[in-house]
């Protein structure tokens, strides 16, 4: 990927793709293509055709995607599975239609089984039972790396699919019935503190375990992929596919994640957790080391990325 490249961002406007934006910038990309939904629905594959057709970018970073917590996955599966097999379907089509030899394919790591060895490889994809509550996700996100992988064998092009850890950060989600773990926290502890509340609930136990990754730091990761990406794409044998796994490369319990965002937001009473609600998986780390061995690491510490993101909160949804 050059500095001249013309550079497709789709869901420039998520969390993700925003922070890919961000980042392209800093490093002097200039002719960025960021279509809004209303300029291209990517469900819709006749107006992707058309738009590829048209536009003709160099590069793709495929950030689109229909995302949510649990309540929202559990609530609406049809439409993650719809939603996101349709826009990533037509885009990875529609790019090599259009001579796309480059893409960057952004997943989850639900994907992985949810029981599978801690931290969790590459290698654990198709291993063993998914996650329930947020299986029809997971099922989409599996499609397209084999897409990826399929295209790459059949017709040569270079497209790498990046499964990242739980996301947090500038521009996240607080939707209060579904948005993720760390924003709904904030949410939570912010509306708890600023209406003089002496406790707050949490969904679960608390015991879960996971890994944080703030958002710029996924960008970060996901641009040096795509500059280094022959390289990359070199290092897999040729009976993986080519998935690499963008992690923080440590994780804690759920209970000690809303400790450090009370503290962060300044909420000092107690936690309640209703444990009438799910889980999720009990513990998802992934193993980052082979993107740590080609020479990246994450820049943003948890307590710090906390810090960024309720600052953030508090200019877009106000102080008090």
């Amino acid at each position: 990927m050059e500095k001249q490249d013309r550079i497709l961002v789709a869901g420039h406007r998520g969390l993700a793709g925003s922070a890919i934006v961000r980042c392209l910038r800093e490093q002097g990309f200039d002719d960025l293509l960021l279509p809004s939904h209303g300029d291209l629905d990517l469900t819709d594959p006749l107006a992707t055709r058309d738009y590829f057709q048209r536009e003709r970018p160099d590069a793709v970073f495929l950030a689109a995607a229909k995302v949510g917590g649990i309540h929202a996955n559990s609530t609406y599966p049809a439409e993650f599975v719809h939603q996101n097999l349709a826009i990533q379907t037509n885009t990875i089509h529609e790019a090599w239609s259009a001579g796309v030899e480059q893409l960057l394919f952004l997943g989850s790591s639900c994907i992985y089984p949810r029981d599978c060895q801690q931290p969790i490889r590459e290698d654990a994809l198709l291993t063993g039972p998914l996650e329930p509550t947020n299986r029809p996700y997971a099922l989409a996100k599996i499609a397209g790396i084999e897409m990826c992988w399929s295209y790459n064998r059949q017709y040569g092009t270079r497209y790498l699919a990046t499964m990242p850890t739980n996301m947090y950060g500038i521009g996240d989600s607080y939707d209060p019935m579904n948005s993720h773990v760390l924003p709904a926290l904030i949410r939570k502890c912010h509306e708890a503190k600023i209406s003089g509340a002496r406790t707050m609930s949490a969904w679960g136990t608390g015991s879960p375990q996971r890994e944080f990754l703030f958002s710029d730091d996924m960008a970060r990761a996901s641009v040096f992929l795509m500059r280094e990406i022959d390289h990359v794409l070199a290092s897999f044998p040729n009976d993986q596919p080519p998935l690499i796994n963008i992690g923080f490369g440590s994780d804690l319990p759920i209970r000690e994640l809303a400790r450090a965002v009370a503290e962060v937001v300044g909420f000092e009473g107690e936690i309640v957790w209703d444990r009438s609600k799910p889980d999720g998986t009990p513990r998802k780390l992934l193993d980052s080391s082979r993107l740590f061995s080609l020479g990246w690491k994450p820049d943003v510490d948890l307590r710090d990325g906390i810090a960024m993101a309720y600052a953030d909160f508090c200019e877009r949804f106000g102080s008090d």
